[in-house]
């Protein structure tokens, strides 16, 4: 008997919270995934896992565990990889779930030159903001900018970006450059998903964060909405500065507030769990995390 035996299922349970989910991940029958824990239990000596009619959660044990467990798996995933990595033939579909400027803009052409060198590999991006199942919709990461929330998933962060404000030059005309982040109160904002921009005042010691309650006549989720309305002179933009292409450098927009714009956001690639990612999945993010490091 392998000292492994059992713990596959263990830690396929531990991070889906469920016997059925896990033998859906594992691609394996249910009652399969309840004897090889309750195999390892026996082993042990020890409960892992507290079954109720409801849920599945893991003990205090358990969950110690799982913790140890999931670092020598994964360290084992790197060991190997890290001979094979070279003589791997890639196929299949890598299946993306995506989101943001950044993502359109640098991520996904960087994944169609890492599906360029492996001729077996497809690739298939998905453009959507909504939170993703990464076992029912069946996807191998998702690309998500801005603030993640509290989950079991996995985030690297692949870029962080610096926010700039600007505006059409007619709308500037008409009704003029704020000087100071408060004074957006007295203009039109075009939003986008938050109502509260936040802005620091470099020139105070220690340096100040200025948060303001902007409202416009637009409001949208969508970038290429947003800088069309921006240049039609419909209000002020606060997005990334990739998310205003060469809108700045060609005139069409002109920045304001520039003595208070804030680097708060960030590109992140998410995913369930590293074990259980096919390899190409696995070497694309380490590609990923590669080519942008040396642009950082």
């Amino acid at each position: 008997m392998s000292v492994f035996d059992g713990v596959i299922e263990f830690i396929a349970v531990a991070e889906t919270q469920g016997f059925t989910a896990a033998a859906k991940r594992l691609g394996v029958s249910t009652s399969h995934i309840s004897r090889r824990v309750s195999e390892l239990e026996s082993r042990l000596g020890l409960e892992l896992v507290a079954r109720t009619t409801r849920q599945v959660k893991l003990t205090e044990l358990g969950e110690s565990y799982y913790q140890s467990c999931i670092d020598l798996v994964n360290g084992l995933d790197q060991a190997n990889e890290s001979v094979t990595s070279n003589q791997i033939e890639l196929s299949g579909v890598l299946r993306v779930s995506a989101a943001g400027e950044f993502a359109e803009s640098t991520v996904v052409p960087l994944l169609m030159d890492f599906v360029a060198q492996h001729p077996k590999c497809d690739l298939e991006v998905h453009y959507d903001t909504r939170m993703i199942n990464f076992v029912e919709d069946n996807f191998d990461f998702a690309i998500r900018f801005g603030k993640l929330e509290d989950s079991n998933l996995i985030a690297r962060k692949l870029a962080s970006h610096e926010y700039i404000a600007a505006a059409s030059p007619a709308y500037i005309e008409q009704f003029g450059s704020p000087a100071h982040p408060a004074e957006l109160e007295m203009h039109s904002c075009i939003v986008s998903t938050y109502t509260q921009w936040s802005f620091i005042d470099k020139n105070s010691t220690p340096k100040q964060s200025i948060d303001v309650r902007v409202k416009g006549r637009i409001k949208a989720n969508s970038v290429r909405t947003i800088i069309h309305a921006c240049k039609s002179g419909m209000g002020i933009a606060y997005m990334p500065r990739t998310s205003f292409g060469d809108t700045i450098e060609s005139g069409e927009l002109v920045p304001v507030l520039d003595g208070y714009w804030k680097s708060r956001g960030a590109t992140w690639l998410v995913y369930a769990n590293r074990r259980y990612l096919p390899a190409r999945a696995r070497l694309a993010i380490e590609f990923l995390m590669d080519q942008l490091s040396r642009d950082a």
